[in-house]
């Protein structure tokens, strides 16, 4: 591999961690969306953003030690975040999955690791139909009934 491996950049090939850093191994689905999360998402490192360009597996060397990871939208409001503590020369696994009712993190074991995961867009726009649909319904029935009185 030509010249050495930079932190907090993404690779989509096996890299060693320089002296002192760890390897993240981050695989990212697309979600159930018409646009995938990766393109409309922002995945970030310690607040530090990292491009990731698409869907599938990612390595990023990061420095020993914690670790706040997240994916955020296009205004900075979390969409799953985790913490990890990577230990210098290991491999830390990380599988961000974002699906039609919760999105999730597990770790290299199938463990759920989620510090935090929002609902998915899907979710949220079923809790919002739920209460604006009876809501619209409801006024403007009342407003029908009201009108229709004598």
């Amino acid at each position: 591999m030509p010249g050495g491996v930079t932190p907090f950049v993404a690779y989509p090939h096996p890299i060693a961690p320089p002296p002192g850093c760890a390897v993240l191994v981050v695989s990212v689905n697309r979600g159930p969306y018409l646009v995938p999360v990766p393109t409309t998402s922002r995945f970030k490192i310690d607040r530090r953003p990292v491009p990731i360009p698409g869907e599938g597996t990612w390595h990023i060397a990061v420095p020993a030690g914690p670790h706040d990871v997240r994916y955020t939208d296009f205004l900075g409001v979390p969409i799953v975040t985790t913490s990890v503590v990577a230990h210098p020369g290991a491999a830390h696994h990380l599988s961000f999955r974002f699906g039609g009712w919760r999105n999730r993190v597990h770790d290299g074991h199938g463990t759920d690791v989620t510090r935090f995961g929002l609902w998915s867009n899907y979710s949220i726009m079923l809790v919002a139909l739920a209460v604006i649909v009876p809501l619209c319904c409801g006024g403007l029935a009342l407003v029908g009934a009201f009108s229709a009185a004598p």
